[in-house]
């Protein structure tokens, strides 16, 4: 069994595309189990640089002689069928496994897994339920998809029974892990270069709650419909919450200067105490109640909860304050799909601000193909739009869709936009238009971010 492999510290791991944020934190848990680990990947970063200090090999480019001394090859969802470490790997009869199952393998030796799914809100949740879980003293191994500065990093080795990580439904990864408590913030429409429509993703997040033992625990959300679907179809203890309904309810709600909910906890009609938080927005207050959920469904007192959420001031890339220059608030913010769009701007409507310039970065073209309609119409709390071509990622401009195209049906939307095709003549634009008081939100799961920090130079 794979469990039994790599209990084995003789082995040679080696991960194909070791740069990702995902993949990274694997190969740190495996170097802190002492474990022999290597990696490639198509460019240094501050990731494999920090692996490499670390004790990992790093290999920049993929080639087949970098998989020659291992025994085990870990490869991510987005590497190629052609790649020629993965090719090599097969011809040599190595053993190779997908990311996901061998996260899922790794969580099989712990007893208290923590799996934290939905279209949006994983990352900015696993980190709360970090903090709380941290309060605890719980001391649990985490693998986040962001940068926590609690954790210095994504992740955070340790040994104890316990394992929080996001579970992502991209190819069905999810359904190769073993839960104990599962979240389910939200099912939304999102990766459909490979599900065929929301129908099918529906199915895939009931067949991850349905991983759940009987003695295990469903946090859910009580405000989404399909989210509600599944709970009469599962067999373990069942969690609501929401923001007027559910088992867990948000209740007298005030926001502080900076759009950052306090509110009353209510369970079971209970009121359990007041939640400072010091992240803005209803969908961070949302993500919150599931943190409550699993930090209930895990014995900890409401007042450990509450200090662990307001010690918590956000993930890097989520809503995060990069700073200030002539009077102007630069913020980042990762979403890329259209209902985490129109959520972060909601959020920085309720920021101090004069006007919003949004600079937005698409990302896939089958995303932005798909969601066209959705991206089109998610922009309407913006003063002005800029918008930067679509960021690849893993995939060919076929020439089906592109952000010129997007921005004339925003332009229809009568919304002001404006198109460039390099981050130095966005930098250009934005230093002539920004003024004090302005805030400048840079938008997307590419590099623009890059932009934001170029401006505050």
């Amino acid at each position: 069994m794979l469990l039994d492999f790599i209990k084995d510290k003789n082995k040679k791991i080696h991960f194909i595309g070791i740069g990702g944020i995902s993949m990274s934190g694997l190969a740190e848990i495996m170097l802190e189990n002492n474990f022999k680990v290597s990696g490639s990947d198509m460019k240094e970063s501050e990731i494999t640089s920090k692996l490499t200090r670390n004790g990992a090999k790093i290999f920049i480019g993929h080639k087949a002689e970098n998989v020659i001394e291992s025994d085990l090859i870990v490869y991510t969802a987005a590497i190629s069928k052609e790649n020629p470490e993965l090719l090599e790997a097969q011809r040599l009869n190595i053993k190779t496994i997908d990311r996901a199952e061998f996260l899922g393998a790794i969580m099989k030796g712990h007893k208290y897994n923590v799996a934290i799914a939905g279209t949006h809100g994983k990352t900015t949740t696993t980190s709360m339920v970090s903090h709380i879980t941290l309060k605890a003293d719980l001391n649990p191994t985490i693998l986040v998809g962001g940068k926590l500065d609690l954790i210095e990093g994504n992740v955070r080795a340790a040994k104890s029974d316990y394992f929080i990580t996001e579970a992502c439904e991209y190819k069905g990864s999810f359904l190769k892990f073993y839960p104990y408590i599962g979240v389910i913030l939200n099912i939304d429409a999102d990766h459909l270069d490979y599900y065929k429509d929301i129908d099918e993703i529906e199915e895939a997040f009931l067949q991850f709650a349905k991983l759940i033992p009987d003695n295990g625990y469903l946090i859910c959300n009580a405000e989404d419909s399909r989210v509600q679907n599944i709970i009469s179809k599962i067999n373990c203890t069942v969690c609501t919450f929401g923001i007027e309904k559910g088992n867990i309810q948000a209740k007298n709600i005030t926001y502080s200067n900076k759009g950052c909910p306090s509110f009353e906890v209510h369970y079971n009609g209970t009121l359990l105490g007041s939640i400072d938080l010091n992240v803005p927005g209803n969908h961070n207050l949302s993500n919150s109640l599931a943190s409550i959920g699993v930090g209930l469904s895990l014995n900890i007192s409401f007042e450990t909860i509450r200090m662990g959420l307001f010690e918590f001031y956000g993930t890097h890339r989520r809503f995060e304050n990069k700073g200030e220059k002539n009077g102007v608030t630069v913020i980042d913010e990762y979403a890329h799909h259209p209902t985490e769009i129109k959520a972060a701007l909601k959020a920085a409507k309720n920021y101090p601000h004069n006007k919003i310039y949004c600079v937005f970065q698409p990302h896939t073209y089958s995303r932005t193909i798909t969601l066209f309609k959705e991206f089109s119409e998610a922009f309407t709390d913006v003063d002005e739009l800029i918008l930067a071509d679509i960021y690849a990622a893993r995939e060919k401009d076929t020439g089906i869709v592109s952000s010129d195209m997007l921005g004339d049906k925003i332009r229809e939307n009568g919304v002001s936009c404006v198109n460039f095709h390099d981050f130095k003549s966005i930098l250009d634009y934005l230093k002539k238009k920004l003024s004090p008081g302005d805030l400048l939100l840079t938008v997307g799961a590419g590099d623009v971010n890059e932009i934001g920090e170029m401006y505050l130079i």
